[in-house]
């Protein structure tokens, strides 16, 4: 017998594998993206919300995952692992980035999380509140240094003073990267491309 517990961790893992997260893969299936929101797994009053057999098809399609492979994650638990993990203000010190923006060095902290395909990803831990509403003191974000950064994409983004900041990419060119502020009372930014030490791309986040 299927439980509820067993498909949302097969949807949980599926979304790790292809490196999003759960409103991630939700965005890409073309659904709503607190679809899948772990405060949409049970209803106000304690019952048990099921993912729709058509938001699962969607997920498969726009992923590529075949059902067996979905079937087998229902089966499995989650592959998980522990990621090195830090306080967002931290990560402007010197010492744990090299110059890829690979976590280094023995100063970081762990969480336990489930395994995503960049085995270099990381985790900061959001402090203040520069990065309302999106992001609110003590959201955990989690990092890859490794994956491919397009236009809209929400990246980490280290400067080569020490300035770390979580923005949305608007452009990357030759010269400029240009960024659009998460906070709406905070200005966009535009970086000569030769000041930025790396931009990553953010691939979840606990809120």
């Amino acid at each position: 017998m299927l439980t509820h517990a067993q498909i949302w961790t097969a949807i949980d893992s599926l979304a790790a594998r292809y490196d999003l997260s759960a409103s991630g893969l939700a965005r890409k299936a073309g659904l709503d993206p607190t679809t899948f929101n772990v405060s949409k797994r049970k209803s106000p009053d304690g019952r048990l919300r099921w993912p729709s057999t058509e938001s699962i098809a969607k997920v498969l399609d726009a992923t590529g995952a075949t059902l067996d492979e979905f079937i087998a994650l229902v089966g499995s638990p989650a592959v998980r692992r522990p990621l090195p993990l830090i306080g967002f203000a931290q990560a402007g010190k010197g010492g744990y980035f090299d110059d890829g923006g690979f976590p280094v060095g023995g100063g970081w902290d762990e969480i336990d999380f489930p395994a995503v395909t960049d085995e270099h990803s990381y985790a900061l831990e959001i402090s203040g509140d520069s990065m309302l509403p999106l992001y609110r003191d003590g959201d955990i974000i989690i990092v890859s240094p490794g994956a491919p950064v397009r236009r809209g994409d929400r990246v980490v983004v280290k400067t080569s003073d020490g300035e770390v900041m979580a923005k949305e990419l608007r452009r990357k060119t030759a010269k400029l990267v240009e960024l659009r502020s998460l906070n709406p009372r905070h200005k966009d930014r535009i970086l000569p491309l030769d000041q930025v030490d790396f931009v990553s791309r953010i691939l979840w986040s606990s809120q």
